[in-house]
């Protein structure tokens, strides 16, 4: 088996967490290899034939009116490398701990959610508040958003849960995100301003996906029941197949199949009977035979 075979079994048979992780990797493998092709041919990129541009949410309404697929797209794209690792990482972590309190469906439903709430926050802040309307072009990419929605969530469902943070040691999650939502909201300002807005809306979303969940509603839900609908067009037809069970004999089987070839016996001598003498040469007892041989 080679190498790509086995990394398309391993996406095939893997877990909702395997597979994210290997679209997002996927999606920043392509772009840095579009990158090297567009610096060494030295074509001038555009937001056209750019990749990052066309996987990346802009935040004038009226470009993304144009690429309206970047709502979803932008949540696995990265470029740089840290940006990636860490997110993947933090993903990762938070992931396997959401997945001990809710199921697999339920973490893509968060994910994609998470993410369209982070988008959504970031185009409303940079065409609503004065500070960002101001500002020049600007895009949004990575799955921070989609993350932190992940983390808010855990720390809200177990929030005295604890994780082992290296040279810190056990941290319970609420103090673990509460520190996250902070750092962001104090950071609005800073030169990633864009990213760290998302990422408040991402952890505000994981809140109250939480709580809708704990009344009953999966906010997320929609999420795969499109998925599945999509899939389920693709998705080959199987032919219904007939398949005959040989069950074993038993005993019982055998005194029903003697007592049956008995009657079928016992009737074929009444029939040939009335060919000989016709039916009124036939016993009353005879006659009830072949009544209820005939109803059956």
């Amino acid at each position: 088996m080679s190498i790509w075979d086995e990394i398309k079994e391993s996406f095939k048979k893997g877990s909702i967490v395997t597979r994210i992780l290997y679209v997002n990797i996927g999606v920043f493998i392509f772009l840095r290899l579009a990158d090297v092709v567009f610096k060494l041919t030295e074509i001038e990129p555009t937001v056209w034939t750019y990749p990052l541009y066309l996987f990346s949410i802009p935040s004038d309404p009226a470009e993304l009116a144009t690429k309206p697929w970047t709502l979803i797209t932008y949540m696995f794209t990265h470029f740089e490398f840290l940006h990636i690792l860490f997110n993947m990482l933090w993903f990762y972590w938070f992931a396997r701990f959401f997945l001990m309190l809710y199921n697999e469906k339920q973490l893509l439903g968060l994910y994609i959610t998470g993410g369209l709430a982070g988008a959504a926050t970031y185009l409303l802040a940079y065409n609503l508040i004065p500070y960002f309307a101001h500002q020049d072009h600007n895009i949004l990419l990575g799955a921070s958003a989609s993350v932190l929605a992940i983390v808010v969530a855990v720390a809200v469902t177990a929030p005295n849960n604890e994780i082992n943070l290296i040279f810190i040691g056990p941290v319970k999650m609420k103090y673990l995100a509460l520190f996250t939502v902070v750092i962001d909201l104090i950071s609005v300002t800073g030169d990633n301003a864009g990213g760290h807005i998302a990422h408040l809306g991402g952890a505000a979303w994981g809140w109250m996906y939480v709580m809708a969940f704990q009344k009953g509603n999966d906010m997320g839900k929609f999420v795969n029941i499109i998925i599945d609908s999509i899939v389920s067009i693709f998705k080959p037809k199987r032919k219904k197949m007939k398949v005959k069970w040989n069950r074993p004999v038993t005993d019982i089987d055998q005194e029903y199949r003697d007592q049956r070839a008995a009657k079928e016996h016992e009737i074929d001598a009444i029939l040939e009977k009335i060919k000989k003498s016709g039916y009124d040469s036939l016993t009353k007892d005879e006659k009830q035979k072949l009544f209820q041989a005939g109803n059956h």
